[in-house]
């Protein structure tokens, strides 16, 4: 592998992401650049263990998921004119709306702002931005019309990194999932330890 692509390998296992987010290493896309790594983040409803095991690294079948998304890191020694750069980070987000919010027409631009804000806050290096926000509105019919309706944000963005300290990257965005779960923020001064599931 390249230097470079090592060196923002690295940086990735130096995150540290919120205890509340399960993240894992998930098949990279194969068409997309000659080097990439991928990885899947899951925020679940807090709910209580019989046991704390250890090795207990899923949370439980019944735990609900409030937030999911993507974590798509690419690399082109070559460079690409259209990334502005050799890499190129490429993200997904998804989570259920409570109606209210989820029918507010700002939502996007909200969803768009928290990324900005949670990479500005970070002291991520990026540049050429971009995204698309979706509301999905699901209704139920038939045997099924007993459902309530519900609304989903989607938010698909990507940037091209500043340097290779991929690591501030990942930490902002695993930071974004956790808004879209509705988790509140840290509070100042407080740093997340890394973990992989919850207790």
């Amino acid at each position: 592998m390249p230097p470079a692509f090592l060196e923002a390998l690295a940086a990735v296992r130096r995150a540290s992401c919120r205890r509340e987010i399960h993240l894992q290493e998930i098949p990279a896309p194969a068409r997309l650049a000659p080097y990439a790594l991928a990885l899947s983040a899951d925020v679940y409803e807090r709910v209580a263990r019989r046991t704390a095991s250890p090795a207990e690294s899923a949370p439980p079948a019944h735990a609900e998921e409030l937030a999911t998304g993507r974590f798509v890191l690419l690399h082109d020694p070559a460079g690409s004119a259209l990334w502005d750069g050799t890499f190129r980070i490429v993200t997904y987000i998804r989570a259920r709306m409570e109606s209210e919010m989820g029918n507010d027409t700002m939502l996007g631009s909200v969803a768009w702002t928290w990324l900005l804000d949670a990479l500005n806050e970070s002291g991520a290096d990026y540049r050429q931005a971009g995204g698309t926000a979706t509301r999905v509105l699901s209704e139920s019919y038939g045997t099924l019309e007993h459902r309530n309706e519900t609304i989903d944000i989607e938010l698909r963005a990507s940037w091209t990194p500043g340097d290779h300290d991929i690591s501030t990257h990942l930490e902002a965005w695993a930071d974004m999932v956790c808004t879209f779960a509705g988790l509140p923020p840290l509070p100042s001064g407080v740093t997340a330890l890394p973990h992989r599931r919850l207790s």
